[in-house]
Protein backbone atom coordinates (compact mmCIF):
# COMPACT_ATOMS: atom_id res chain seq x y z
CA UNK A 1 0.00 0.00 0.00
CA UNK A 2 2.65 2.59 0.72
CA UNK A 3 3.88 2.42 -3.05
CA UNK A 4 1.07 3.50 -4.45
CA UNK A 5 1.15 7.04 -6.02
CA UNK A 6 -1.95 9.12 -6.08
CA UNK A 7 -2.68 12.26 -7.86
CA UNK A 8 -5.39 14.99 -6.30
CA UNK A 9 -6.44 17.30 -9.32
CA UNK A 10 -7.88 20.91 -7.54
CA UNK A 11 -5.27 19.69 -4.92
CA UNK A 12 -4.57 22.73 -3.08
CA UNK A 13 -8.85 23.59 -2.84
CA UNK A 14 -10.39 23.51 0.41
CA UNK A 15 -11.70 19.72 -0.26
CA UNK A 16 -8.56 18.85 -2.50
CA UNK A 17 -6.42 19.71 0.72
CA UNK A 18 -7.81 17.46 3.15
CA UNK A 19 -7.80 14.35 0.17
CA UNK A 20 -4.15 15.20 0.20
CA UNK A 21 -3.76 14.57 3.69
CA UNK A 22 -6.06 11.85 4.42
CA UNK A 23 -4.55 9.71 1.70
CA UNK A 24 -0.81 11.13 2.99
CA UNK A 25 -1.85 9.45 6.13
CA UNK A 26 -2.88 6.22 4.52
CA UNK A 27 0.86 5.66 2.95
CA UNK A 28 -0.09 7.03 -0.28
CA UNK A 29 2.85 9.56 -2.05
CA UNK A 30 0.19 12.50 -3.61
CA UNK A 31 0.75 15.14 -5.92
CA UNK A 32 -1.43 18.07 -5.53
CA UNK A 33 -2.09 19.19 -9.54
CA UNK A 34 -3.63 22.60 -9.14
CA UNK A 35 -3.06 25.96 -11.16
CA UNK A 36 0.38 27.63 -11.07
CA UNK A 37 -1.30 30.97 -10.40
CA UNK A 38 -2.71 30.52 -7.45
CA UNK A 39 0.87 31.83 -5.76
CA UNK A 40 -0.50 32.53 -2.34
CA UNK A 41 -2.79 29.56 -1.90
CA UNK A 42 0.55 27.46 -3.01
CA UNK A 43 2.48 28.78 -0.18
CA UNK A 44 -0.43 28.19 2.44
CA UNK A 45 -0.68 24.85 1.31
CA UNK A 46 3.08 23.71 1.36
CA UNK A 47 2.59 25.09 5.00
CA UNK A 48 -0.23 23.34 5.82
CA UNK A 49 1.49 20.15 4.58
CA UNK A 50 4.54 20.27 6.55
CA UNK A 51 4.01 17.13 8.35
CA UNK A 52 3.76 15.55 4.67
CA UNK A 53 6.59 17.05 3.32
CA UNK A 54 7.98 13.70 2.09
CA UNK A 55 4.86 12.15 1.01
CA UNK A 56 3.07 15.30 -0.52
CA UNK A 57 4.31 17.37 -3.63
CA UNK A 58 2.45 19.72 -6.09
CA UNK A 59 2.45 19.74 -9.68
CA UNK A 60 1.42 22.19 -11.74
CA UNK A 61 -1.68 21.78 -14.11
CA UNK A 62 -4.45 23.01 -15.77
CA UNK A 63 -6.85 20.17 -16.73
CA UNK A 64 -8.32 21.86 -19.35
CA UNK A 65 -5.39 20.95 -21.44
CA UNK A 66 -4.70 17.70 -22.34
CA UNK A 67 -1.14 17.44 -23.51
CA UNK A 68 -0.66 19.24 -20.31
CA UNK A 69 -2.54 16.14 -18.60
CA UNK A 70 -0.54 13.78 -20.39
CA UNK A 71 2.61 15.33 -19.53
CA UNK A 72 2.29 15.19 -16.29
CA UNK A 73 1.24 11.75 -15.34
CA UNK A 74 4.36 10.74 -17.68
CA UNK A 75 6.11 13.30 -15.27
CA UNK A 76 4.73 11.64 -12.37
CA UNK A 77 5.00 8.11 -13.04
CA UNK A 78 9.00 8.75 -13.83
CA UNK A 79 9.54 10.49 -10.49
CA UNK A 80 7.07 8.52 -8.63
CA UNK A 81 6.26 5.89 -9.84
CA UNK A 82 3.02 4.79 -12.03
CA UNK A 83 -0.55 7.02 -10.90
CA UNK A 84 -2.86 4.04 -8.86
CA UNK A 85 -5.27 6.57 -7.36
CA UNK A 86 -6.72 9.57 -9.58
CA UNK A 87 -8.94 12.20 -7.78
CA UNK A 88 -10.92 14.55 -10.03
CA UNK A 89 -11.57 17.22 -8.05
CA UNK A 90 -10.67 20.26 -10.10
CA UNK A 91 -13.95 22.59 -10.79
CA UNK A 92 -14.81 26.27 -11.13
CA UNK A 93 -18.32 27.56 -10.89
CA UNK A 94 -19.41 30.60 -13.23
CA UNK A 95 -23.04 31.21 -11.86
CA UNK A 96 -25.88 32.91 -13.81
CA UNK A 97 -29.16 32.02 -15.12
CA UNK A 98 -29.35 30.12 -18.40
CA UNK A 99 -30.98 33.64 -20.09
CA UNK A 100 -27.88 35.57 -19.43
CA UNK A 101 -24.92 33.07 -19.52
CA UNK A 102 -22.17 33.68 -22.09
CA UNK A 103 -20.89 30.76 -24.79
CA UNK A 104 -17.89 31.26 -22.60
CA UNK A 105 -19.13 30.51 -19.10
CA UNK A 106 -20.77 27.40 -20.41
CA UNK A 107 -17.48 26.34 -21.87
CA UNK A 108 -15.32 27.45 -19.31
CA UNK A 109 -17.14 25.36 -16.63
CA UNK A 110 -17.45 21.82 -18.63
CA UNK A 111 -13.56 22.21 -19.83
CA UNK A 112 -12.75 22.49 -16.54
CA UNK A 113 -15.92 19.76 -14.65
CA UNK A 114 -16.18 17.75 -17.49
CA UNK A 115 -13.70 17.52 -19.62
CA UNK A 116 -10.82 17.51 -17.62
CA UNK A 117 -12.04 14.45 -15.90
CA UNK A 118 -11.22 12.86 -19.33
CA UNK A 119 -8.20 14.62 -20.28
CA UNK A 120 -6.85 13.41 -16.40
CA UNK A 121 -8.74 9.41 -17.13
CA UNK A 122 -7.61 9.15 -20.19
CA UNK A 123 -4.25 8.90 -19.62
CA UNK A 124 -4.39 6.70 -16.60
CA UNK A 125 -6.47 3.76 -17.30
CA UNK A 126 -3.84 2.24 -19.57
CA UNK A 127 -1.49 2.05 -17.05
CA UNK A 128 -3.81 1.38 -14.46
CA UNK A 129 -4.80 -1.33 -16.34
CA UNK A 130 -1.94 -3.12 -17.12
CA UNK A 131 -0.81 -2.62 -12.85
CA UNK A 132 -4.15 -4.70 -12.24
CA UNK A 133 -5.16 -2.04 -9.88
CA UNK A 134 -6.37 1.27 -9.97
CA UNK A 135 -9.10 3.79 -7.99
CA UNK A 136 -10.35 6.34 -9.47
CA UNK A 137 -12.73 8.95 -7.70
CA UNK A 138 -14.52 11.70 -9.22
CA UNK A 139 -15.65 14.70 -7.52
CA UNK A 140 -19.39 15.49 -8.59
CA UNK A 141 -22.00 17.64 -6.43
CA UNK A 142 -25.49 17.13 -5.01
CA UNK A 143 -26.23 19.66 -7.24
CA UNK A 144 -25.30 17.58 -10.54
CA UNK A 145 -28.39 14.96 -8.86
CA UNK A 146 -30.65 18.30 -7.95
CA UNK A 147 -29.98 21.01 -10.17
CA UNK A 148 -29.21 24.33 -8.82
CA UNK A 149 -30.77 28.12 -10.04
CA UNK A 150 -28.20 29.98 -11.92
CA UNK A 151 -26.02 26.87 -12.48
CA UNK A 152 -26.65 25.21 -15.74
CA UNK A 153 -23.55 25.10 -16.62
CA UNK A 154 -21.95 23.62 -13.53
CA UNK A 155 -25.20 21.16 -12.61
CA UNK A 156 -25.19 19.57 -16.45
CA UNK A 157 -21.07 19.15 -15.70
CA UNK A 158 -21.61 17.27 -12.59
CA UNK A 159 -24.36 15.27 -13.85
CA UNK A 160 -22.24 14.32 -16.97
CA UNK A 161 -19.18 13.37 -14.47
CA UNK A 162 -21.56 10.71 -13.15
CA UNK A 163 -22.48 9.06 -16.58
CA UNK A 164 -18.68 9.05 -17.32
CA UNK A 165 -17.97 7.24 -14.17
CA UNK A 166 -20.37 4.50 -15.01
CA UNK A 167 -19.54 4.10 -18.38
CA UNK A 168 -15.73 3.73 -17.37
CA UNK A 169 -16.29 1.58 -14.57
CA UNK A 170 -17.98 -1.10 -17.05
CA UNK A 171 -15.07 -0.94 -19.41
CA UNK A 172 -12.40 -1.34 -16.55
CA UNK A 173 -13.24 -3.53 -14.32
CA UNK A 174 -11.87 -6.34 -15.39
CA UNK A 175 -9.07 -4.58 -15.05
CA UNK A 176 -8.79 -4.40 -11.33
CA UNK A 177 -9.37 -0.36 -11.87
CA UNK A 178 -12.91 1.32 -9.72
CA UNK A 179 -14.33 4.11 -10.43
CA UNK A 180 -16.40 6.31 -8.34
CA UNK A 181 -17.90 9.35 -8.00
CA UNK A 182 -18.71 11.40 -4.76
CA UNK A 183 -21.02 13.86 -4.65
CA UNK A 184 -20.81 16.47 -1.20
CA UNK A 185 -23.49 18.91 -0.15
CA UNK A 186 -22.63 22.43 0.67
CA UNK A 187 -19.33 22.15 3.04
CA UNK A 188 -17.40 24.61 5.40
CA UNK A 189 -15.51 25.89 2.19
CA UNK A 190 -13.70 28.97 1.45
CA UNK A 191 -16.28 29.10 -1.78
CA UNK A 192 -19.24 28.45 0.40
CA UNK A 193 -18.52 31.01 3.25
CA UNK A 194 -18.49 33.54 0.68
CA UNK A 195 -21.69 33.38 0.13
CA UNK A 196 -24.23 36.08 1.40
CA UNK A 197 -24.81 35.25 5.23
CA UNK A 198 -28.30 35.19 4.65
CA UNK A 199 -28.58 32.86 2.06
CA UNK A 200 -25.83 30.32 3.92
CA UNK A 201 -28.23 30.36 6.33
CA UNK A 202 -31.39 29.53 4.21
CA UNK A 203 -29.07 27.14 2.96
CA UNK A 204 -28.03 25.64 6.35
CA UNK A 205 -31.98 25.72 7.32
CA UNK A 206 -32.23 23.26 4.86
CA UNK A 207 -29.75 20.49 5.66
CA UNK A 208 -31.19 17.75 7.97
CA UNK A 209 -27.90 18.03 9.97
CA UNK A 210 -28.36 21.01 10.72
CA UNK A 211 -24.80 22.33 9.87
CA UNK A 212 -22.44 22.47 7.17
CA UNK A 213 -19.98 19.33 6.02
CA UNK A 214 -16.58 19.94 6.77
CA UNK A 215 -13.49 19.25 4.06
CA UNK A 216 -12.48 15.75 6.05
CA UNK A 217 -15.90 14.35 5.97
CA UNK A 218 -15.78 13.99 2.00
CA UNK A 219 -11.85 13.37 1.88
CA UNK A 220 -12.27 10.21 4.79
CA UNK A 221 -14.89 8.99 1.74
CA UNK A 222 -12.50 9.46 -0.85
CA UNK A 223 -9.47 7.98 1.21
CA UNK A 224 -12.14 5.11 2.07
CA UNK A 225 -12.76 4.59 -2.12
CA UNK A 226 -9.44 4.55 -2.71
CA UNK A 227 -8.11 1.61 -0.75
CA UNK A 228 -6.96 -1.30 -1.46
CA UNK A 229 -9.58 -3.74 0.00
CA UNK A 230 -12.48 -1.27 -2.45
CA UNK A 231 -12.45 -3.34 -5.15
CA UNK A 232 -15.79 -4.33 -5.24
CA UNK A 233 -17.43 -0.86 -5.34
CA UNK A 234 -17.63 0.75 -8.28
CA UNK A 235 -19.69 3.01 -10.80
CA UNK A 236 -21.33 3.93 -7.57
CA UNK A 237 -21.98 7.54 -6.38
CA UNK A 238 -21.81 8.06 -3.17
CA UNK A 239 -23.36 11.48 -1.81
CA UNK A 240 -21.99 13.35 1.30
CA UNK A 241 -24.49 16.06 2.04
CA UNK A 242 -25.91 15.79 5.29
CA UNK A 243 -29.92 14.63 3.88
CA UNK A 244 -29.87 17.54 2.02
CA UNK A 245 -30.92 15.34 -0.75
CA UNK A 246 -32.34 11.48 -0.06
CA UNK A 247 -32.20 8.92 -3.14
CA UNK A 248 -31.76 5.06 -3.52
Amino acid sequence: MSNRVAIVTGGIGGLGTEICKYLARSGRFVVAADLASRGERIEAFRQEMAEFADSVAFESLNVADFAACAALIERVAKDHGPVSILVNAAGITRDTSLRKMAPEQWIDVLKVNLEGVFNMCRHVVDGMSAQGFGRIVNISSVNGQTGQFGQTNYSAAKAGMHGFTMALAREVAKKGVTVNSVSPGYCNTALVQAVPEDIRNQIIAGIPVGRLGEPREIARVVDFLAADDAGFITGANIPVNGGYFMDF
